[in-house]
């Protein structure tokens, strides 16, 4: 499919969400008997609001091809839906004679709406319409080249490295040009120290007209991986990838903290009230096990867990498999995570979020400080789960500790409340996969 009936396939789609959100805004909150007469009153005043919406999506680059990730994908629709929606409130109260109409709750429904429906269909066409094969080129060379490359050349994935080229000049840039005519390549993945030579990007800036996604290496590897390259990162990719962070995204986080905690809290009461007298009928010590965590901003707080080990038992950090310190109690517990329901009262304190990096104990966090950037999992509030949990095991070692910390700064770099969702839902298949 060419790229021309692409765009046309991502505008039909958008102005499909766009009629689809009107007449479900529509239904909830009028019903049908009233349906006909409010869809005409709304009817011409919104189809202004869709060239508006339509506009600020093609200004936003989303009809044109590119590799976007979940969280990616997901901020351009917001960004959408918030331009879109400030410019037809402002566009209904200046002209409210003209329209008749100056709807608030309408148009918060309208674009709740449409940033759940075509961030969905989005992520459906990109996999029937994206090529099965992307071909790549990459320039520049680094240990992270070479270890990237050996992994796609062994297949499995739908990169295809058509041509390397280490060191670019003119010479090989006409040669290039003519590969991604003849070939049809996809995406140009570009060594970031490369942006520091002028010379050298005049030459990758010429490379624009010709169609071809251009990708920072950096974000081709987390496109691949779902992870972050720490050890070639330096403290400006930090700052510009992470140090902001949206009230529109953190303030709904923690009321969802809020209102799904307690729901879960009044849910599972009983089966805490059962588990607490098992625990204490069958080993000594204490139902509720406390212990020091580090949380945002490197503050201590204490974490509260069903026990599952022999009271006041010794040994190291790690629990290791058949751990002799777990209780017969302990290890049904785990295995099931009940142990971990006194812990959504560290959501309601605001200790925990429900999604987030992993706290660790305190122990093991000055253990771990000397491992790159370790302090950047701080910047958030840790969660009950995260997406190096739902990526990688448990870490029993300093090296396994390094590998899940790309998958946390890759959290925080890409973290939305679909990429929140995305991890809950994981996270609950493992569960239950994990039980049969």
């Amino acid at each position: 499919m060419t790229n021309l009936r692409k765009a046309v396939v991502l505008l039909g789609g958008d102005l499909l969400v766009l009629v689809l959100s009107l007449v479900l805004m529509l239904l909830l909150r009028y019903g049908l008997d009233d349906f006909s007469y409010r869809l005409d009153q709304h009817g011409f005043p919104f189809s202004i609001v869709f060239l508006i919406w339509l506009g600020v999506s093609y200004l936003n680059g989303l009809y044109r091809f590119q590799l976007r990730g979940e969280g990616d994908l997901f901020r351009s629709i917001f960004n959408v839906t918030a331009i879109g929606g400030s410019a037809s409130i402002i566009m209904f109260y200046a002209f409210s004679g003209f329209f008749g109409l100056t709807p608030k709750l309408n148009l918060l429904i309208f674009s709740a709406l449409f940033l759940v429906l075509d961030y969905s269909l989005r992520s459906l066409l990109w996999r029937l319409i994206a090529p099965k094969t992307l071909n790549v080129v990459v320039l520049g060379s680094s240990p992270l080249i070479d270890e990237t490359l050996a992994y796609l050349r062994r297949g499995g994935t739908e990169f295809n490295i058509v041509t390397w080229i280490k060191d670019l000049d003119r010479d090989n840039l006409a040669e290039l040009s003519k590969t991604i005519l003849d070939t049809r390549l996809h995406v140009a993945a570009i060594q970031p120290h490369l942006k520091d030579d002028v010379a050298t990007m005049r030459l990758v800036y010429s490379l624009m007209p010709l169609k071809i996604v251009l990708l920072g290496f950096y974000d081709f590897y987390e496109f691949i991986y779902k992870k972050v390259p720490i050890d070639e990162l330096k403290e400006g990719w930090f700052i510009e990838n992470i140090a902001y962070r949206n009230l529109l995204y953190d303030l709904p986080k923690r009321f969802l903290d809020l209102v799904l905690s307690l729901a879960a809290g009044i849910i599972l009461l009983p089966v805490g009230l059962l588990i607490g007298p098992v625990i204490k009928a069958t080993s000594k010590g204490p139902v509720i096990y406390r212990q020091r965590r580090v949380g945002k901003n490197g503050a201590e707080f204490v974490l509260y867990k069903f026990r599952t080990m022999v009271h006041n038992s010794r040994g190291p950090y790690w629990t290791e498999p058949r751990d002799e310190r777990v209780t017969w109690v302990g290890k049904y517990l785990r295995f099931v995570h009940l142990d971990e329901i006194p812990q959504l009262f560290n959501v309601i304190r605001g200790d925990l979020s429900l999604v987030g990096p992993r706290p660790e104990r305190y122990e093991l966090a000055e253990k771990y400080k000397d491992l790159p950037y370790y302090d950047m999992r701080h910047v958030a509030r840790p969660g009950l789960t995260g997406w190096a949990q739902v990526n990688y095991r448990p870490s029993a070692s300093l090296e396994e500790a390094h590998e899940k910390l790309r998958y946390d700064i890759y959290y925080l770099k890409n973290r939305s409340h679909f990429l929140d969702l995305h991890i809950l839902l994981k996270t609950v298949i493992y569960l239950f996969n994990k039980r049969h």
